[in-house]
């Protein structure tokens, strides 16, 4: 398995372009796009990925561990953690707190992982904000139509429960535009390759590629 994986990272492999640390993408998309299921299909085929892990203020479910599921800190703790800006984004919901480290993040990308970060629209632009290299996808059903095609076929929601979520990515899909790439899920192993290739694309960006370029001119000015 690992070595079928070796072999799909090296075929989004660009040239002679050396990638020495990663990216942060953000996720996001309309609740029955079928965001969760893509994300665990690209860590399973590729091996240069990291999910993001949240630091909650809410205690451990039976099963979770911390580092793993989340990292699991007081709330005085995570107080701390904002006032120092140790969070890239946080929010609070019914009570706890949650949000996202940077120093996990950070130490990931200087491995040369590209960290996945899977949140709501809100959350997106504030990690834009404080982290404008970072490249945001959102994740979409090719029509409204199908979107509550799927939510229906879950067969685990009430119709208001459904009614409430279409009434949501409604109000969602005002803000979309603020993201640099929309993607439609309309096949899943087609999009988890498309995601791949365009995560790895932007490896290729100039911004990206400064100490390549740096190196570059020097060696133009050896030659001359």
């Amino acid at each position: 398995m690992n070595d079928e994986k070796e072999v799909k990272h090296e075929e989004v492999k660009h040239g002679s372009f050396v990638r020495k640390k990663g990216m942060l993408v953000v996720i996001s998309g309309f609740s029955g796009a079928g965001k969760g299921t893509l994300m665990k299909r690209l860590m399973e085929e590729y091996d240069n990925y990291s999910l993001s892990i949240s630091a909650t203020t809410r205690a451990p479910r039976p099963g979770e561990k911390d580092g793993v599921d989340y990292f699991f800190v007081s709330r005085e703790r995570f107080l701390e953690m904002i006032q120092n800006d140790e969070l890239l984004e946080y929010a609070k919901y019914v009570d706890n707190y949650y949000g996202t480290p940077r120093s996990y993040v950070e130490q990931e990308m200087k491995k040369g992982r590209d960290v996945i970060l899977e949140i709501e629209i809100q959350g997106a632009l504030k990690i834009r904000a404080k982290y404008p290299e970072s490249v945001l996808i959102f994740i979409t059903t090719p029509s409204a139509g199908e979107l509550k095609k799927r939510l229906m076929h879950r067969g685990t929601e009430s119709d208001e429960v459904i009614k409430k979520r279409l009434e949501r990515a409604s109000l969602e899909a005002v803000g979309v535009e603020a993201y640099d790439y929309i993607m439609i899920n309309d096949n899943l192993d087609k999009t988890v390759k498309h995601l791949n290739y365009l995560i790895q694309d932007q490896h290729m960006r100039a911004s990206q590629q400064l100490e390549f370029l740096e190196e570059f001119q020097k060696e133009l000015r050896t030659v001359l």
